[in-house]
């Protein structure tokens, strides 16, 4: 009974398919499917079965497949199309083997029959699911640049590549290193890059072989989180990465099918129950395709056998069978329309959006896919309208939680990075400084371990304009020998153009490092500083001039001359007031703004006076305004100011650090105080360049050389060494930053934390912590505005005392010269008196004589000495009296 009500619903069913339209459509695939399983062969059987099911599309048409199997050889496919299209099919979907989909599509192009392809070539006349292979390519470029990747390797099959090598070459400035490989070439190839330190690698191969591939990375230990791998296969959530979650090695690439979409979801939820009732497969098959997620190409076939059914929806029933054969070669007469019909169909599939522009899909939308110990996350999309957009940086970036140690490069110097000499301290013990302090905190931020060591040629990184080679910490990144380089190390254009570095953690400028200038010494008569010495010179010669002409004038004028006695009438003589000695006397009063008991009666004389009083004014004036700055301000002798002095001149010399960045920043300057600079130091090489700053230091405590550094490095000297200053301002800026090779995975995440550091103030107190600790700073004076002036001592203003002192000896001379001269004047005229009072005497009587003798007695001459004393006795005993009787 119950196969009677078996073969009773069976005809039922043959007779409602046999009253509908039939569609026939149909598929190739790869002869192994004939024998296997073969999952987009199952998924297109169900999306076929769907739409029989889903009567809004087509109402009232039966949709039937007919499917051929074919190998790689193209004779056997054309012939394998052509009984598809004696069949009466109205549409073909093509392989994804392009060598074969051209040999197909000519087929269908001559014969007006829909091609719907699913492979990544595009063929003229054919309609093709899978996204456009140009923006294809454009969305793998701006991932190449967002992960600034400028040397890199690409691995990839011939006729399995997806990227178009040419373009991207054009694309991007990077160092390529492309290898075309087969699944026998992956082990040799993976070898070559791993002995050249490429370490991002593009594979662009096939997907079957994936599994192979995958196996040699593991061989070759080339799974380290420092390996970053951009698979071009929309697939990666089908491959087994079970041996790279654990080992944080970066592996990114693009999904086309959105897993996380519950419509999704549901698709393939219904495809696996469709698998499993119509095909009745038992487990092992099952655990081989996962049911969460679909590979691409079966979402591709899903998708194209709806487009066509849109396509078909638009122009059926008007739509003529096709009748077509290969033999006849004439065109199907409804297959054009149809063709243009599907390409004008707008959908949402299992892909996402679906638009076609001449047969290639130009809408859609790519998810950027990121492997992560749990899982695979999505990081990001690409869409040919908006491109890239990273959605979730953090998670872009983020290494998890690593137990992984960091090989870290530095290089020694103070306060930066120092050394420890001693049998006590071994490893990272060794170290400590402001940048050691630094890197233990942002490492323990971050989440990493390190080991930290000096950089084998003791240099920061500077390029040889010859050779082009690199040298220093930069060469050891470049070579990808360390994770990180830490230290005093700016951040440049040249070394940012090959390496990476984090936001800058300090920020400077070059200075100039220079000796203190000597304080120039007190002379004996420092108060003749306020004028210069040829002022001195022209002030005596108008003084000696001035008076000169008093005295001419005087003599010329007659109301200078005045009668002496008046009322003598017979002896009337004229007297002037301006002798040459009163003239002198005259205009050194008026100078010392004391006047005269001489005063000028004349007009002319007048005039003269006048402008010499003037100009004594303004003479006094200005001498005594700057007679305060001089003897209370320490002056200093500074023979530079700035960096163009410094290039003006010739006797001190200049330089800086060998391979630094400073160095560099004058090589490259275009602007000519620095260019100049720049020819001096690089001709005289061995005296200008140190290969440390401790050696540039002692040169410039040396004396008459100035060191061209940075201003951090610079305050930290001039702060413990008193002898040192700077000079000058910045002439540029820039900052100190942590360095990793191109395309790190710590960059992002140390430059998060540095600027968490800086905000919280952690920086700053480190950098007090090295620059101002008060036991090393020396003591300064200090040389703001509200310090007391200094007092002023005997060595600034003693020459004041030799200058008084020598006056009064002056004086004494010349008074003793005066006395000695009046004192001979005397002795002639007594003289002269005694000998002509004897010769009118001479006959007087010899008894008058004596008697006359004893009543006029006279002392006799004393000498010039007795005089000398018996006028101080006088001077000093008699001080109030003003007259004294002659002798």
């Amino acid at each position: 009974m119950e196969l009677v009500i078996f073969i009773l619903t069976y005809l039922n069913m043959f007779s409602f398919i046999i009253t509908e339209p039939v569609i026939k459509v149909g598929a190739i695939f790869p002869q192994e499917a004939e024998q296997n399983f073969n999952y987009p062969e199952m998924v297109f059987q169900y999306a076929v079965h769907k739409l029989n099911l889903d009567k809004s599309l087509l109402p009232n048409t039966q949709v039937v497949h007919h499917t051929q199997y074919i190998t790689n050889d193209s004779f056997q496919a054309v012939q394998k199309v052509c009984n598809l299209i004696h069949i009466g099919v109205q549409a073909i979907f093509s392989p994804s083997n392009s060598a074969l989909a051209a040999h197909i599509n000519s087929i269908c192009a001559e014969l007006d029959i829909p091609d719907i392809g699913t492979g990544r070539s595009t063929q003229e006349f054919s309609i093709n699911v899978h996204p456009s292979k140009q923006y294809v390519n454009y969305a793998f470029i701006d991932v190449i640049q967002y992960l600034n990747w400028t040397r890199f390797g690409i691995l990839y099959e011939k006729n399995y590549g997806i990227l178009a090598l040419n373009q991207l070459s054009r694309s991007v400035q990077s160092e390529l290193h492309i290898r075309q490989v087969s699944p026998t070439s992956y082990f040799s190839v993976l070898k070559e890059f791993k002995h050249k330190e490429i370490h991002n690698i593009i594979i662009d191969t096939n997907s079957a072989d994936i599994a192979i591939l995958l196996k040699n990375i593991l061989q070759q230990q080339m799974n380290e989180y420092k390996y970053q791998y951009l698979f071009t296969s929309f697939d990666l959530e089908t491959f087994d990465l079970e041996d790279f979650k654990y080992n944080f090695v970066n592996i990114t690439s693009f999904r086309l099918v959105d897993m996380g979409d519950v419509a999704v979801k549901e698709i393939l939820k219904d495809i696996d129950l469709y698998n499993r009732r119509i095909f009745k497969q038992n487990q092992t098959v099952f655990k081989q395709q996962k049911s969460a997620v679909i590979e691409t190409n079966a979402a591709l076939m899903f998708d194209s056998v709806y487009v066509f059914a849109i396509g078909l929806q638009s122009i059926y029933p008007l739509i003529n069978l096709s009748n077509s054969t290969c033999d006849d070669e004439v065109p199907w007469n409804g297959g054009l329309s149809l063709i243009n019909y599907i390409n004008a169909v707008e959908w949402k599939g299992l892909t996402g959006p679906i638009q076609f522009k001449e047969g290639q899909r130009v809408q859609f939308k790519l998810d950027l896919i990121k492997l992560k110990q749990h899982s695979i996350v999505k990081v990001g999309e690409w869409t040919p309208q908006n491109h890239l957009n990273i959605t979730e940086p953090s998670l872009f970036f983020d290494t998890g939680s690593m137990n992984v140690t960091l090989v870290v490069i530095t290089i020694l110097e103070t306060p930066y990075v120092m050394m420890r000499y001693g049998k006590n301290f071994t490893g990272n013990e060794r170290f400590y400084g402001f940048c050691v302090d630094i890197l233990e905190t942002v490492a323990r931020e971050v989440g990493f371990d390190y080991i930290l060591d000096l950089v084998p040629d003791r240099k920061y990184g500077a390029k040889d304009p010859e050779t082009g080679q690199w040298n220093g910490m930069v060469a050891e990144l470049m070579k990808y020998k360390a994770d990180l380089a830490v230290g005093s190390m700016t951040i440049t254009y040249a070394r940012e153009s090959v390496i990476d570095f984090t936001k800058p953690f300090m920020n400077l400028g070059i200075s100039i490092l220079f000796k203190v200038p000597t304080t120039q010494p007190n002379r004996l008569f420092s108060f003749l500083n306020p004028l210069a010495i040829e002022i001195w010179i022209y002030v005596i010669a108008a003084y000696l001039l001035v008076s000169l002409t008093i005295y001419i004038v005087a003599k010329l004028s007659p109301m200078e001359w005045q009668f002496i006695i008046p009322c003598d009438l017979e002896n009337i003589t004229k007297r002037n007031q301006f002798s040459f000695s009163d003239s002198l006397w005259f205009t050194i009063g008026t100078l010392m703004q004391q006047g005269s008991d001489i005063h000028p009666k004349a007009v002319s004389t007048r005039i003269i006076t006048s402008i010499w009083g003037f100009f004594s004014l303004i003479i006094v004036a200005s001498y005594t305004a700057n007679l305060a700055a001089f003897l209370t301000v320490e002056r200093m002798m500074n023979p530079i100011e700035n960096a163009d002095d410094l290039a003006s001149q010739t006797e001190i010399s200049y330089g800086t650090l060998e391979s630094g960045s400073t160095m560099t920043f004058f090589r490259d300057s275009m602007i000519e105080t620095y260019k100049k600079m720049w020819r001096i130091m690089d001709n005289k090489r061995q005296l200008a360049f140190t290969t440390t700053y401790e050696d540039g230091i002692r040169r410039v405590n040396q004396g008459n050389y100035a060191f061209l550094m940075e201003s951090t490095m610079l305050d930290y000297i001039v702060q413990r060494d008193c002898n040192l200053t700077q000079i000058g301002g910045l002439l540029d800026t820039k900052g100190y930053g942590i360095a990793t090779p191109k395309g790190s995975p710590w960059r992002d995440k140390i430059s998060l934390a540095i600027l968490e550091l800086q905000e919280k103030g952690d920086i700053q107190m480190l950098y007090d912590k090295w620059w101002k600790n008060t036991d090393e700073t020396c003591k300064r004076k200090s040389s703001n505005k509200h310090s007391k002036a200094n007092a002023l001592g005997l060595e600034s203003i003693g020459g004041v005392f030799v200058v008084l002192i020598a006056g009064i000896l002056i004086a004494f001379i010349v008074a003793l010269s005066e006395f000695l001269i009046n004192f001979r004047n005397q002795e002639n005229t007594k003289r002269n008196h005694q000998c002509i009072s004897n010769k009118n005497n001479y006959n007087t009587s010899t008894a008058s004589i004596v008697g006359d003798a004893q009543d006029d007695y006279k002392q006799p001459p004393r000498s010039l000495w007795a005089e000398v004393f018996e006028e101080l006795r006088f001077a000093l005993w008699c001080t109030n009296k003003r007259q004294k009787t002659t002798a």
